[in-house]
């Protein structure tokens, strides 16, 4: 058995230091017998339990040298039950070696994990999947994400070198450089070998042999800085303005008060005097860089360097730097991605979707438009909320561009995917607003890229922020009270219910029209690549909505019923740009209105009323009609669906228990709406 401890000397730049390296090869293990009992304390299980089904077999299977090596494979659905564990100290300054031999079954999955503490259980600071596709994975909970590749079916050399000093760790398949990469956990204590395949089924089925780690030690010097890891707040998409972030580490024995930072990238530096700190040896502080960058496409580096320690001279200038390698997602051309979020103030785990959505706004506000589409509540547009409802599965929900039901957390993978796809056509809002009346007539110009017909459809949405009530409809549930389900944007440490007084709601779905499904007539039948089409919508904004805070989201709809593309503004953004002069698909202003083709012609009497009103609707052809009775804020007061009709119908409407005021009248026919407001005296 090589189970050795072995010393060499190595001359550091601080220091004379002794590595220490461990290797075993397996060979003099009982072949079908438990690993952890044979090796003398070198190697244990998840919990502390060598010789039970945590422990893995010596196998004689398959070797790469010799004749005996370790099998892994998962016997159940969630992996495992192995769990082989070697430790190593908890090691965050120095170098660091790990490497193995290992084969995956062709077709087949392997995965292990390092562990950041002592304790085990507590933070992975890395899991490297070898997926069942060839491609390896290696991420953690801090949002690392790097890939490369490996053979399947035969025997390969994975190593992994980690300079904790400069954060930089780096992977290598068969003594091939697979990239490098800095993790936000720069520290390790153990390897975690559990066969899991992150892939459905789970079939994990691998071979290990030949496993071996040097570690070199680092004694610190007096006065030394280290740039850590440089990142950025923002999103990683070309185009985007970002904020450098650079963490620094004390390395050195002197507490660390002041240094100097400069990031940088394109062209473009950055330089910061940091002072004010006292930072303790060993101990790290994020330090936001004064001004910000564009990313650029291409794979380009952000480098970040610290100088000048307490104002004196770093005695180690091999960790003053560090590297990142910036290759943003290029969004397509033209591109704005919309997430319809599924929520109401009685669902006690859609505090999540609130909390997604802000951080989709956060990070990328000019490619995204956000709408949270309420039900059961007072901000509930029913039009909206009944055409989303056969879409989803429960609450909370969330649907990018229409494409499958999600959770509300997966809406940024969802994002990065549809970003960079090319839409059929470029959309860019107009608008009128009158402050005395509260119309907002609203333009949508379509530039086509690709040819379309008249199956893609327009429909048009205003959305409202920072909406607030007093009434209990406001209060919003909350299942993350208390901690209990962990951290979630700050609802842990808010109360359920969260009363009316301290909520504020977002990206509210005020309207859609005219229709969830869009305008059937906004395009003529043969649509050619170059063309531009526009279509209007006409609205009356009721007297509660803040029109300071409303955005219009006008979305192009594809014959399958996905969202092809969109156009976000503010009501200023758009008068900026000037209204046009199309297809009108949605008129609030009307008493008698004509969309879709129908001849459908909507009058009540007396107007105004006091005890009882009369709804004429007369339809040319035969409909589905449905009618609901509004109050000037918006809310449903009567909903009822009178099914198919055609001809001349009148409806009764009772308003003795309605208070005086203005109200409006909604027949939806088919997928038209038609508005009429009365007066109730």
């Amino acid at each position: 058995m090589k189970n050795n401890l072995l010393a060499l000397f190595v001359v550091g730049i601080s220091s004379s230091t002794m590595a220490q390296t461990f290797t075993d090869d397996f060979e003099s293990y009982t072949a079908g017998s438990y690993l952890g009992p044979q090796s003398a304390g070198a190697w244990t299980t998840w919990s502390n339990a060598p010789g039970t089904a945590e422990d893995v077999y010596v196998s004689s299977a398959d070797a790469f040298s010799g004749t005996k090596s370790l099998y892994f494979s998962s016997t159940s659905a969630s992996g495992g039950p192995t769990d082989l564990v070697r430790n190593f100290g908890v090691l965050n300054t120095g170098q660091f070696t790990m490497e193995f031999n290992m084969k995956v079954n062709t077709g087949k999955a392997g995965y292990f994990n390092l562990q950041r503490n002592a304790t085990i259980g507590q933070v992975w600071a890395m899991d490297c999947f070898f997926k069942d596709n060839g491609t390896i994975l290696i991420n953690n909970q801090q949002g690392l994400s790097f890939t490369g590749s490996y053979p399947q079916g035969v025997w390969f050399n994975y190593r992994l070198e980690i300079n904790f000093n400069t954060n930089v760790w780096e992977v290598f398949i068969d003594n091939a450089s697979q990239g490098t990469f800095s993790n936000a956990n720069n520290q390790i204590a153990s390897i975690d070998i559990f066969p899991l395949d992150s892939d459905a089924p789970n079939d994990a089925q691998y071979y290990i042999d030949d496993f071996s780690t040097t570690i070199t030690p680092y004694t610190l010097p007096s006065l030394n800085a280290a740039a850590n890891l440089v990142a950025f707040s923002g999103a990683n998409l070309a185009g985007s303005v970002v904020t450098p972030k650079v963490t620094v580490r004390n390395l050195g024995t002197t507490t660390l008060n002041s240094f100097d930072l400069t990031v940088d990238y394109n062209g473009t530096q950055i330089n910061h005097s940091v002072s004010g700190q006292s930072l303790a040896s060993l101990a790290t502080v994020e330090i936001t860089m004064p001004s910000n960058v564009t990313l650029a496409a291409g794979a380009l580096p952000m480098i970040a360097t610290v100088s000048n320690p307490n104002g004196g001279t770093d005695l180690d200038a091999n960790d003053d730097a560090v590297t990142l390698l910036v290759n943003p997602i290029v969004p397509a051309a033209g591109k704005m991605v919309v997430s319809e979020e599924a929520t109401g103030t009685w669902c006690g785990w859609c505090p999540r979707g609130a909390v997604s959505m802000e951080n989709m706004e956060n990070k990328y506000s000019a490619f995204w438009a956000g709408i949270a589409v309420h039900n059961g509540d007072p901000m509930t547009d029913s039009t909206y909320d009944a055409g989303i409802a056969p879409l989803i599965g429960g609450y909370p929900s969330a649907l990018v561009d229409r494409v499958a039901d999600i959770d509300p957390t997966a809406m940024e993978a969802d994002f990065l995917n549809r970003i960079q796809v090319a839409p059929v056509a470029f959309i860019e809002n107009g608008a009128t607003f009158n402050a005395a009346t509260r119309v907002l007539n609203v333009s949508a110009t379509v530039d086509f890229q690709q040819a379309a017909t008249s199956s893609y459809k327009m429909a048009i949405v205003l959305t409202e922020d920072n909406v607030t009530g007093t009434a209990s409809g406001y209060n919003q549930a909350n299942y993350y009270a208390g901690g209990g389900s962990g951290v979630m944007g700050g609802f842990e440490t808010l109360s359920n219910p969260v009363p009316a007084a301290q909520m504020v709601y977002t990206h509210v779905a005020r309207v859609i029209a005219p229709s969830f499904g869009g305008a059937a007539n906004s395009f003529p039948a043969t649509v050619a690549a170059g063309s531009t089409h526009i279509v209007n919508a006409n609205f009356i904004l009721p007297a509660g909505w803040d029109e300071n805070e409303i955005h219009i989201v006008s979305m192009l709809i594809d014959p399958t019923g996905k969202i092809d593309n969109a156009g976000k503004a503010t009501i200023a953004e758009a008068v900026s740009n000037g209204l046009g002069n199309g297809t009108v698909i949605y008129d609030e202003t009307l008493s008698v209105e004509e969309m879709n083709q129908i001849d459908a012609t909507l009058s009540i009497y007396p107007n105004p009323t006091a005890e009882n009103a009369t709804v004429v609707v007369q339809l040319p052809t035969q409909s589905n009609v449905e009618m609901r009775l509004v109050d000037m804020n918006g809310k449903v007061l009567v909903s009822r669906n009178y099914g198919s009709l055609s001809g001349a119908t009148s409806i009764n409407v009772n308003t003795t228990m309605l208070e005086a005021g203005t109200y409006t009248i909604e027949l939806v026919l088919d997928s038209t709406v038609v508005k009429r407001r009365f007066v109730k005296l």
